[in-house]
């Protein structure tokens, strides 16, 4: 009987536990304030399809995804989509600003000084790193590295 009973409780605690580490992350409210001075709010966003992406301008990877990623708010923008690009606590204001002005990014552009929005995050540890989230805002996927945009794409096209 006691061994009964022990694998039952072996068996709900492997459920709860898989159904735990399956549940999606929601992205916590956070105000993130961009370049020209405007607010971009987590709470405003849920309802459309989100990627934040964390970047800095000495990242080789995040420098060879920069067209790809106008590439993608260009082609998605008009169908509840859009990018933040954050960039890192250490990149100087002044580059970021410079890079953004001399490649045209067409989505808003966040500075993290104080890192408020990289610890709203987990693992933010690299860049680049990319965080697509739902229109219930919640965590769908987080990539580390170059993004492959054929997948990107398709998984947009999913969501969408």
């Amino acid at each position: 009987m006691l061994k009964k009973f022990s694998i039952i409780i072996f068996i709900l605690i492997s459920i709860a536990l898989i159904l735990i580490s399956t549940q999606k992350k929601i992205v916590p409210q956070i105000d993130m304030l961009t370049i020209s001075g405007e607010t971009v709010s987590t709470e405003e966003l849920k309802g459309s399809i989100y990627l934040v992406n964390f970047w800095a301008t000495d990242c080789p990877g995040c420098i060879e995804e920069m067209p790809g990623l106008i590439d993608t708010y260009n082609k998605y923008k008009d169908s509840n989509f859009t990018i933040i690009a954050v960039s890192m606590f250490y990149d100087p204001p002044s580059r970021v600003l410079s890079y953004v002005k001399k490649n045209k990014l067409p989505f808003p552009v966040a500075l993290d000084l104080d890192k408020k929005i990289m610890n709203n995050f987990e693992n933010i540890k690299l860049t680049p790193t990319t965080v697509l989230v739902n229109k219930k805002g919640q965590v769908v996927n987080t990539i580390i590295g170059v993004l492959d945009f054929k997948d990107l794409h398709q998984t947009i096209d999913q969501m969408l």
